[in-house]
């Protein structure tokens, strides 16, 4: 039994979906499981992990976890995170957590699960993915309404990661054993700029599109109404105006994992073009 949470996320739904396929037995951690919409045959439970003791009820026979963190808050991960993982360890042998490479910095909310996944007791690997390329339907508005996406930072050279290849990689360190103690960095194949990526968009749907670079305060204040958390609107923009000296890192591992190279990000366009239409 392999226990997923944030199961119907962008990359826990894509995991289930891999996993129920290959006839793997699934546990679905759900807030909401009546509106949970996951494949016939998948197990969906109530539970939140900002209740930690609502997940012990969940884990009998479960032999792995796929753990994603619920809060951008630091503060709410050294309060809660630590009880999580040790709920978790008390049942579970092994735990994958979603992380990112901002865990490097042990202050981050990512490093503070890591550490307290460490700490549990349970065997874990750590998922650390470049930017999700699903990050970008918060142009999708913008795209059915004109053809001007309003941005910041449109020379930031990204190396998007489709969902699917992290579910794929996943699925993998949930279910074999070659992955213990790794730290994953996953990453797309290729760097595309932030205003290629709007163009590559716009050849998907059949349309000429356009980028309008967006002031950063402006930016800001969208950020951090969107994320309910300014802190985290400044790291991200900060990310982004590095990355237009520094692009983001490209990795291999997607392909040394999976068999097969990582998705292009006009792939994952192509994929999700009716969301842009």
């Amino acid at each position: 039994m392999i226990l997923v949470t944030g199961a119907t996320g962008t990359v826990g739904r894509e995991l289930v979906s891999i996993l129920a396929a290959r006839g793997e037995p699934v546990r679905a951690v759900s807030r909401n499981p009546a509106a949970a919409g996951l494949p016939a045959g998948v197990e969906v439970v109530a539970a939140d992990l900002t209740e930690p003791a609502s997940l012990a009820p969940h884990l009998t026979g479960v032999h792995a976890a796929f753990l994603i963190w619920p809060s951008t808050d630091p503060v709410l991960a050294r309060r809660l995170a630590p009880e999580v993982a040790r709920t978790l360890a008390a049942r579970v042998p092994r735990i994958v957590y979603l992380s990112a490479p901002g865990a490097e910095q042990p202050e981050s909310f990512w490093g503070i699960v890591e550490r307290a996944v460490e700490e549990s007791g349970a065997d874990w690997a750590f998922l650390r993915p470049t930017g999700f390329a699903a990050n970008t339907l918060a142009w999708a508005d913008q795209i059915r309404a004109g053809d001007v996406v309003r941005w910041p930072y449109g020379g930031a050279a990204r190396s998007l990661i489709h969902e699917r290849d992290i579910a794929e990689v996943a699925a993998a360190a949930l279910t074999t054993d070659g992955h213990l103690g790794a730290r994953h960095l996953l990453s797309g194949p290729a760097t595309v700029i932030q205003e290629e990526q709007v163009r590559a968009i716009g050849r998907v749907i059949g349309r000429e599109l356009r980028w309008a670079e967006m002031p950063r305060d402006e930016a800001h204040a969208m950020l951090a109404g969107a994320f309910g958390d300014a802190a985290f609107a400044d790291a991200a923009l900060d990310g982004w105006a590095a990355f237009v000296d520094r692009p983001e890192q490209v990795t291999t591992t997607v392909e040394s994992v999976t068999g097969h190279p990582a998705r292009p990000y006009g792939q994952w366009a192509a994929d999700h073009a009716d969301a842009f239409r």
